[in-house]
Protein backbone atom coordinates (compact mmCIF):
# COMPACT_ATOMS: atom_id res chain seq x y z
CA UNK A 1 0.00 0.00 0.00
CA UNK A 2 1.29 3.56 -1.00
CA UNK A 3 1.65 6.32 1.59
CA UNK A 4 -0.82 8.81 1.67
CA UNK A 5 -0.26 12.06 -0.27
CA UNK A 6 1.92 14.94 1.85
CA UNK A 7 -1.46 17.04 2.12
CA UNK A 8 -3.09 13.81 4.34
CA UNK A 9 -0.10 13.20 6.10
CA UNK A 10 -0.20 17.09 7.10
CA UNK A 11 -3.46 17.02 8.44
CA UNK A 12 -3.11 13.56 10.84
CA UNK A 13 0.03 15.79 12.36
CA UNK A 14 0.28 15.64 15.70
CA UNK A 15 -1.07 18.79 17.35
CA UNK A 16 -0.37 19.85 20.98
CA UNK A 17 -3.29 19.22 23.26
CA UNK A 18 -4.00 22.28 25.18
CA UNK A 19 -4.57 21.39 28.82
CA UNK A 20 -6.12 24.27 30.96
CA UNK A 21 -4.35 24.16 34.54
CA UNK A 22 -6.87 24.36 37.03
CA UNK A 23 -6.14 26.81 39.75
CA UNK A 24 -6.59 26.52 43.61
CA UNK A 25 -9.07 29.02 43.38
CA UNK A 26 -11.19 26.86 40.60
CA UNK A 27 -10.23 23.60 42.06
CA UNK A 28 -11.94 25.11 45.40
CA UNK A 29 -14.91 26.50 43.66
CA UNK A 30 -15.37 23.58 41.60
CA UNK A 31 -15.44 21.35 45.06
CA UNK A 32 -17.86 24.14 46.59
CA UNK A 33 -19.81 24.00 43.94
CA UNK A 34 -20.29 20.47 43.85
CA UNK A 35 -20.83 20.23 47.79
CA UNK A 36 -24.01 23.02 46.47
CA UNK A 37 -25.37 20.50 44.07
CA UNK A 38 -25.17 17.63 46.35
CA UNK A 39 -26.84 19.75 49.22
CA UNK A 40 -29.49 20.60 47.10
CA UNK A 41 -30.50 17.15 46.06
CA UNK A 42 -28.49 17.04 42.95
CA UNK A 43 -27.02 13.20 42.27
CA UNK A 44 -23.46 13.27 41.82
CA UNK A 45 -21.76 10.46 40.18
CA UNK A 46 -18.65 9.12 42.11
CA UNK A 47 -16.71 9.36 39.19
CA UNK A 48 -17.11 13.48 39.54
CA UNK A 49 -16.29 13.26 42.99
CA UNK A 50 -12.68 11.62 42.37
CA UNK A 51 -12.34 14.10 39.53
CA UNK A 52 -12.87 17.00 41.66
CA UNK A 53 -10.79 15.74 44.30
CA UNK A 54 -8.28 14.73 41.88
CA UNK A 55 -8.02 18.74 40.41
CA UNK A 56 -7.57 20.16 43.31
CA UNK A 57 -5.11 17.84 44.93
CA UNK A 58 -3.34 18.85 41.30
CA UNK A 59 -4.26 22.72 41.90
CA UNK A 60 -2.18 22.48 45.13
CA UNK A 61 -5.23 22.15 47.50
CA UNK A 62 -4.33 20.45 50.71
CA UNK A 63 -6.56 18.01 52.95
CA UNK A 64 -5.59 15.00 55.34
CA UNK A 65 -8.27 12.90 53.15
CA UNK A 66 -7.63 14.54 49.49
CA UNK A 67 -5.00 12.23 48.14
CA UNK A 68 -7.69 9.13 49.69
CA UNK A 69 -10.66 10.84 47.73
CA UNK A 70 -8.36 11.35 44.13
CA UNK A 71 -6.61 7.99 44.48
CA UNK A 72 -10.07 6.03 44.84
CA UNK A 73 -9.97 3.14 41.98
CA UNK A 74 -13.31 2.29 39.73
CA UNK A 75 -13.79 -0.53 42.29
CA UNK A 76 -13.92 1.65 45.13
CA UNK A 77 -16.09 4.41 43.71
CA UNK A 78 -18.95 3.93 46.69
CA UNK A 79 -16.74 5.30 49.00
CA UNK A 80 -16.19 8.63 46.95
CA UNK A 81 -19.48 10.19 48.59
CA UNK A 82 -17.91 9.64 52.03
CA UNK A 83 -14.48 10.84 51.56
CA UNK A 84 -15.94 13.43 49.54
CA UNK A 85 -17.62 15.17 52.67
CA UNK A 86 -14.44 14.26 54.74
CA UNK A 87 -12.71 16.63 52.37
CA UNK A 88 -15.70 19.70 52.79
CA UNK A 89 -15.01 18.69 56.15
CA UNK A 90 -11.26 19.48 56.03
CA UNK A 91 -10.99 22.17 54.40
CA UNK A 92 -14.21 24.16 56.00
CA UNK A 93 -16.47 24.22 53.09
CA UNK A 94 -19.57 21.69 54.51
CA UNK A 95 -22.80 23.61 53.25
CA UNK A 96 -25.83 23.06 54.33
CA UNK A 97 -29.38 24.44 53.09
CA UNK A 98 -31.60 25.95 55.26
CA UNK A 99 -33.62 23.31 57.66
CA UNK A 100 -36.77 25.10 56.53
CA UNK A 101 -38.36 23.86 53.04
CA UNK A 102 -39.16 27.04 51.74
CA UNK A 103 -36.05 28.84 52.62
CA UNK A 104 -33.89 25.93 51.49
CA UNK A 105 -36.21 26.35 47.75
CA UNK A 106 -35.62 30.16 47.77
CA UNK A 107 -31.66 28.97 48.49
CA UNK A 108 -31.88 26.97 45.60
CA UNK A 109 -33.06 30.24 43.81
CA UNK A 110 -30.44 31.89 44.57
CA UNK A 111 -27.58 29.66 43.83
CA UNK A 112 -29.04 28.90 40.41
CA UNK A 113 -29.63 32.79 39.89
CA UNK A 114 -25.85 33.15 40.88
CA UNK A 115 -24.71 30.59 38.32
CA UNK A 116 -26.68 31.85 35.51
CA UNK A 117 -25.51 36.07 36.21
CA UNK A 118 -21.76 34.78 36.42
CA UNK A 119 -22.03 32.58 33.41
CA UNK A 120 -21.08 29.18 34.68
CA UNK A 121 -24.66 27.89 33.80
CA UNK A 122 -26.62 28.11 30.67
CA UNK A 123 -29.56 30.77 31.20
CA UNK A 124 -32.24 27.86 29.74
CA UNK A 125 -30.96 25.41 31.87
CA UNK A 126 -31.05 27.02 35.39
CA UNK A 127 -33.98 29.26 33.99
CA UNK A 128 -35.64 26.08 33.88
CA UNK A 129 -34.56 24.62 36.65
CA UNK A 130 -35.58 27.72 38.65
CA UNK A 131 -39.13 27.03 36.69
CA UNK A 132 -39.29 23.61 37.58
CA UNK A 133 -37.61 22.50 41.05
CA UNK A 134 -38.30 26.21 43.22
CA UNK A 135 -41.06 28.11 41.73
CA UNK A 136 -43.52 25.18 41.49
CA UNK A 137 -43.00 24.32 44.80
CA UNK A 138 -43.23 27.60 46.17
CA UNK A 139 -46.34 28.64 44.14
CA UNK A 140 -45.00 30.75 41.72
CA UNK A 141 -43.92 33.94 43.58
CA UNK A 142 -43.75 37.36 42.20
CA UNK A 143 -40.02 37.61 42.44
CA UNK A 144 -39.25 34.31 40.15
CA UNK A 145 -41.92 35.14 37.69
CA UNK A 146 -39.19 37.31 35.21
CA UNK A 147 -37.08 33.80 35.43
CA UNK A 148 -40.14 31.49 35.00
CA UNK A 149 -40.88 33.72 31.95
CA UNK A 150 -37.12 33.41 30.38
CA UNK A 151 -37.77 29.44 30.98
CA UNK A 152 -40.47 29.83 28.91
CA UNK A 153 -39.27 32.33 26.28
CA UNK A 154 -36.20 30.02 25.69
CA UNK A 155 -38.13 26.59 26.38
CA UNK A 156 -40.58 27.34 23.31
CA UNK A 157 -38.08 29.82 21.23
CA UNK A 158 -38.42 29.76 17.85
CA UNK A 159 -36.87 31.70 14.84
CA UNK A 160 -39.93 33.03 13.72
CA UNK A 161 -40.51 35.35 16.75
CA UNK A 162 -38.61 38.19 15.31
CA UNK A 163 -35.94 38.28 18.61
CA UNK A 164 -32.89 35.97 18.87
CA UNK A 165 -31.78 33.48 20.83
CA UNK A 166 -29.16 35.43 22.21
CA UNK A 167 -31.14 38.31 23.12
CA UNK A 168 -33.52 35.72 25.61
CA UNK A 169 -30.34 34.89 26.74
CA UNK A 170 -29.68 37.97 27.72
CA UNK A 171 -32.82 39.02 28.93
CA UNK A 172 -32.69 36.12 31.34
CA UNK A 173 -28.61 36.80 32.44
CA UNK A 174 -30.19 40.14 33.08
CA UNK A 175 -33.51 38.57 35.41
CA UNK A 176 -30.80 36.30 37.12
CA UNK A 177 -29.18 39.76 37.98
CA UNK A 178 -31.95 41.99 38.84
CA UNK A 179 -33.40 38.97 41.28
CA UNK A 180 -29.74 38.68 43.13
CA UNK A 181 -29.83 42.49 43.41
CA UNK A 182 -33.22 42.14 45.55
CA UNK A 183 -31.97 40.89 48.66
CA UNK A 184 -31.78 37.67 49.94
CA UNK A 185 -33.94 34.27 49.83
CA UNK A 186 -34.83 35.09 53.03
CA UNK A 187 -36.40 38.69 52.45
CA UNK A 188 -37.41 37.54 49.04
CA UNK A 189 -39.50 35.14 50.69
CA UNK A 190 -41.17 36.82 53.53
Amino acid sequence: MAAPPAAVRRSFSRKPIEKTVMTRDDALKQLSHIARERAFGRHVGSDRLIQAGLNALIAGVESPSLAMLAGLLRSEEPEAPALFDQVLEELGMLFQPPADPRAAKWALACWIAGQIADGSMEPATGTHLIWADVAYDLGYPEELKPLVRCAHDLDGWEESWGVSLEELNREAVEAAKQFLSKGSAAEAGD
